[in-house]
Formats: C-alpha cells, sequence, structure tokens
C-alpha cells in the first residue's frame, strides 16, 4: 500500500509516507463493498471480500476490547503507586492487575490470529483497474491509443529471429541448454554486443536527456520487497528462490527500485523523483510451457532497462504517461515501428 498522508496546515508534513506492503485501504472496502466487487469481476477476480470484512470486523473488535483494557491497566496501575504513596493495602489491586494482564495476553494471541487471515486476505486482492480501462475477454479487445511509423513490407516471406540469430552466430540455444537448461540464451559476439550497446543506449537516453537518475540495484530482494511490490504471495510460483536465504532473484528491476524508499518518508518539495537501473530479470515462467518457447519470448533470464517514478496522487497520471513517451523514445530513435 502506497499510503500518502498530508496535513496542509503544517506545510513541514506535507510528506508522503512509503509503507511497507502494497495492498487495497480496508477502509475502501468497509464503505464501498459493491463499487469494489463490480471492478474486481472486471478483471475476472474470484473474490473472497465477505470474508475479509468478517476478518477485519473480527481485528477491529478486539484491537478496541486490547485498548481498553491497556486504559484500565494503566488506571489500576497509577491507583497502586498511589496506595504505596499512602501505605495502604495493595493486595486487591495487585489481584486486579494479575486479571487484566491475563486478558490482555489471551485477547492479543486472537487478535494476532485474526491480524494474521485478515493480512493474508488483503494481499490476495489486487487493485482496481482504472475507469478507463477497456473491458474484454482476450487481446482482440483491447483498444489502440496510437501508432508510430509504417508498418515494414517484407519482399520476402520472414524467418522467426531465433533461425536468424543461430544462422548469424549471434544466439546460441543450444550451448545455453548444455550448460544450464531451456529457456537460457548465449549472446555470441555481436548478439553480446549490440545486447550491450542496447543496454547502454537506453541507460544513456534515460538518464542525459530525460533527467532520470541511473541507479544499479541489488539482483536479489528479501521476501518483504516482494511482497511490497506485489510478487508475493501469488506470484511465488514465478520466482526464484535462495535454498539457504528468504531472498528470490529479482523478476524486473521494478521491484529493487520501488523498495528504494520503503519505511521512508519524503518531503514532498523532492518529488517527483525518476529512477533508471539496468538489471538481469529471473522469471520461472510457471504455467507457460507450450507457449512461445521458443527464442527470446518466455525467456528464465533477459536483460531489461525499468523506469519508476515517484510522485504526488495528482500529478501520478499525467507522470505515467511522461513516462510512457519516455519509453516510446527508444522505439522511435531505433525506427522500430
Amino acid at each position: 500500500m502506497l499510503r500518502w498522508a498530508r496535513n496542509d496546515n503544517i506545510p513541514a508534513l506535507n510528506t508522503i509516507a512509503i509503507e511497507w506492503v502494497r495492498m487495497l485501504d480496508p477502509r475502501l472496502i468497509r464503505e464501498d463493498l459493491p463499487l469494489l466487487k463490480a471492478a474486481l469481476q472486471k478483471r475476472g477476480v474470484q473474490d473472497n471480500l465477505e470474508e475479509l470484512l468478517r476478518a477485519d470486523a473480527g481485528w477491529r473488535e478486539l484491537n478496541t476490547r486490547i485498548q481498553d483494557l491497556r486504559h484500565e491497566q494503566n488506571r489500576v496501575s497509577e491507583e497502586i503507586s498511589r496506595l504505596k504513596r499512602e501505605g495502604r493495602p495493595l493486595e486487591p489491586h495487585v489481584e486486579e492487575m494479575r486479571k487484566v494482564k491475563a486478558q490482555i495476553t489471551a485477547l492479543v494471541q486472537e487478535w494476532m490470529k485474526w491480524e494474521a487471515r485478515r493480512h493474508e486476505l488483503l494481499l490476495g486482492i489486487p487493485n482496481i483497474p482504472h475507469g478507463s480501462v477497456p473491458v474484454g475477454k482476450d487481446p482482440k479487445d483491447n483498444k489502440e491509443i496510437r501508432r508510430w511509423g509504417e508498418r515494414p513490407q517484407l519482399g520476402f516471406k520472414a524467418r522467426p529471429h531465433w533461425e536468424v540469430g543461430e544462422g548469424l552466430g549471434i544466439l546460441d540455444f543450444e550451448r545455453a541448454a548444455r550448460m544450464t537448461g531451456t529457456r537460457f540464451t548465449l549472446y555470441r559476439g555481436l548478439g553480446a554486443r549490440l545486447e550491450r550497446a542496447l543496454i547502454n543506449f537506453m541507460l544513456d537516453l534515460h538518464a542525459r536527456e530525460h533527467g532520470y537518475t541511473e541507479v544499479l540495484t541489488p539482483f536479489m530482494v528479501n521476501r518483504a520487497s516482494a511482497i511490497g511490490t506485489g510478487q508475493l504471495p501469488k506470484f511465488e510460483g514465478d520466482l526464484f528462490r535462495l535454498k539457504d536465504e528468504d531472498y528470490f532473484l529479482i523478476p524486473t528491476a521494478e521491484v529493487s527500485i520501488t523498495n528504494i524508499h520503503r519505511e521512508e518518508i519524503l518531503p514532498e518539495h523532492v518529488l517527483p523523483i525518476s529512477y533508471v537501473a539496468y538489471s538481469p530479470c529471473f522469471r520461472r515462467e510457471a504455467g507457460s510451457y507450450g507457449k512461445d518457447v521458443r527464442g527470446l519470448i518466455r525467456q528464465h533470464q533477459f536483460n531489461k532497462v525499468e523506469l519508476v517514478k515517484f510522485t504526488r496522487p495528482e500529478e501520478s497520471y499525467e507522470l505515467l504517461e511522461r513516462l510512457l513517451l519516455d519509453a516510446e523514445e527508444v522505439l522511435k530513435r531505433l525506427a522500430i515501428h
């Protein structure tokens, strides 16, 4: 959840607090359940909203009871301190304190169970789509927004890229499969130089001309970071996890970049912040067997240059469009339709 905390009466507190996990605000679920259900139905999501509401209600009820008991605990503690000063008997109040402590301990244990279930359910509910997003059953229902350049007209039958790459000696799938396994590629000679040149071209374009700050992030993250960007728990089957550490190889540099400011409070005047990063990406592609498995389309490892912006919600859609135009510029300069 990205939580924007503002207090317009105190300029120094006009800040954005980056929470540790991205999820829907429970208040939205409590206050506008029909709207949320309709939005999730558009995504084809089977929701557990009623169960979540029950868990949320149980969590809040216990939270209130625990707070009330802690207030009572404080009251009794103050009374005991007063009686000590006056030299009066303490035993009835001490016994009352023991009972209150025991009640709090029992309720906290129950509260933690509700908290765990509530948290689990919240993590399973995806973000709702923007109202402008078209609803469709397959890619044919997608809406084309704009088009650039002319589609090349070939005077011959096109060959698949893996045949071209292997024929030129710049891609070697067979040797990569021997050294690692399927869905890996060995780039050779001009193929390796082309990959490196494209990475440098994109980094330089965005850092020098588009105003992004280049960063080189870790290529593995901890569980909290993967939860914070939505990869976990839903997509754990698509991630590579280290055997002896609870670390995950990143599926994209987006995961690392988005966590740069996790658990920080950013002054509003520093926004927007724009980052660009190169990283190798690692994906198991679980469930995609038999689909686009040849060539470079669904590799377990590939290279990527990622763009991320941190900004205020009021500017988010404007900057999203600007980010998209920055990415489009790459294709335009490479004269790719």
